[in-house]
């Protein structure tokens, strides 16, 4: 696998492979990397002729400057995993390599940044949008995979590749430890025993499953559901709400739904912890 420190070698790299006639299957991360990284690069490896992987710690999506700071950055040894999983090249960046020119006006991230994570992190989505923009341009994928548990920025990044012409994104199911929890770089962060709490978040979001296939369509009281289940735990929580997939609201829906995504985002301690699953289907992807 060809390891490259400069987004302009990877541009190169991706044209030539492209020109051959080749698809080009690509993975935005931030390094870190454990299994629900490598499942999508693996995937990709299935679907497409060649696959690269960008590693790289955007400045431009963190609201708070020690959570940026703290955020692991292991290159060498990321580059190894993705090797195994079947990349053929990664590459990694500065913020002024990706834009030489000028520090980048933010991009507009539309209107599925409103509300939950868009409120709680003011400029996060805009970052997001940015760095993914300028990754599109270099990559030019044939096909993009992102991971569900960032729900709302797949939407997010859905409407940005539609915006600028590139072919639709591909959404994977979230990676999940033995015990549910869905795999997250930050979960290396956890003290033994806020581990173990972290697992309530994936039993409540089953909760909310069963009350759908019980017949509960409303979204205030599948709301309810999540929120009871939490707060038997010291979590912080910041929401435990359910939207339509199909239909993004800033605000919780107050129709009953045909289906629904539940999303939940609280503290354990120093950590931020992010998770969703789709009840209207049996294993929560979408």
């Amino acid at each position: 696998m060809i390891a490259l420190s400069a987004p302009g070698p990877a541009q190169h790299w991706c044209a030539g492979q492209l020109a051959q006639g080749r698809s080009l299957g690509f993975v935005p991360t931030m390094g870190a990397l454990h299994e629900g990284h490598l499942g999508l690069v693996r995937r990709a490896t299935a679907e497409n002729d060649d696959v690269c992987v960008s590693i790289f710690v955007n400045p431009l999506q963190f609201d708070e400057k020690s959570d940026f700071e703290r955020y692991p950055r292991e290159f060498e040894s990321d580059a190894k995993l993705l090797a195994g999983a079947g990349a053929r090249m990664a590459f990694t960046g500065t913020l002024e390599g990706f834009f030489p020119t000028a520090r980048p006006a933010l991009e507009d991230p539309g209107p599925c940044a409103q509300g939950l994570e868009g409120a709680l992190r003011p400029g996060h989505f805009a970052g997001v949008a940015t760095i993914v923009r300028r990754l599109f341009e270099i990559v030019q994928p044939s096909r993009a995979y992102f991971g569900q548990k960032d729900f709302q920025q797949t939407l997010v990044v859905r409407d940005l590749a539609a915006r600028l012409g590139f072919p639709p994104i591909v959404v994977c199911p979230t990676s999940r430890e033995p015990d549910g929890l869905a795999r997250s770089s930050r979960n290396v962060f956890l003290q033994p025993a806020e581990r173990e709490l972290a697992a309530a978040i994936p039993r409540a979001l089953a909760l909310a499953r069963a009350s759908w296939v019980e017949g509960e369509r409303r979204p205030a009281e599948l709301a309810r559901v999540l929120r009871d289940a939490l707060d038997r735990a010291p979590f912080a929580l910041q929401y435990a709400t359910v939207r339509d997939p199909a239909r993004w609201t800033a605000e919780e829906p107050s129709v009953p739904l045909a289906q629904a995504v539940a999303l939940v985002a609280l503290r354990l301690g120093a950590v931020r912890l992010i998770d969703n699953r789709a009840l209207h289907t049996e294993d929560g992807g979408l």
